[in-house]
């Protein structure tokens, strides 16, 4: 997601890399703090793989560069947001990183399928604990703490899924 995140960020327009740095520490760094060793080897991977150019920064100084995205690097930036992995639909702050550059993809249809795919994820059965195969619900749980967890989980699953139908054109379900 790291590196989406920088292709998503660079599509927006050319930055140093300190502010690129910035801007990726601001979207995940709250869950997933960004450190310099793991910036800079995919900027370089990047990089190298010709998603991205570097070049010197004359207004900076010596040491400072201006990263700006290739249109090889636009294509690969397209094709993940056109195609997340399922971990990426499924995982919450993954989700997120995607939301945050989806509306890049041209496209209202594929930006609309993306979201149904998440859709179809929170409308599933699930929950953080089951008894066998039969997932428990808040009401089913005596421990306060497991108990909170389930009743946040299921207030911010409801949520999203009435913005999803909204954004989709869809009335939500009635239950």
């Amino acid at each position: 997601m790291l590196e989406l995140t920088i292709l998503g960020f660079l599509a927006e327009g050319p930055l140093p890399g300190h502010e690129l740095r910035r801007r990726v520490s601001h979207l995940t760094g709250y869950t997933r703090p960004v450190s310099d060793g793991s910036l800079y080897p995919a900027i370089n991977r990047l990089t190298k793989a010709g998603l991205l150019e570097r070049r010197a920064d004359p207004h900076a100084g010596a040491a400072r560069y201006m990263l700006s995205l290739t249109e090889a690097g636009r294509v690969e930036m397209l094709e993940r947001l056109r195609k997340p992995a399922d971990h990426e639909i499924t995982d919450q702050t993954r989700f997120a990183t995607i939301l945050s550059f989806l509306s890049l993809l041209p496209d209202v249809a594929e930006q609309h399928a993306v979201l149904r795919r998440r859709l179809t994820f929170l409308e599933g059965p699930a929950s953080f604990f089951y008894d066998g195969d039969r997932p428990l619900r808040a009401e089913d749980v005596a421990d306060p703490y497991r108990r909170g967890l389930l009743l946040t989980a299921r207030a911010t699953s409801r949520a999203e899924r009435a913005w999803l139908h909204e954004v989709l054109g869809e009335e939500p379900p009635t239950t």
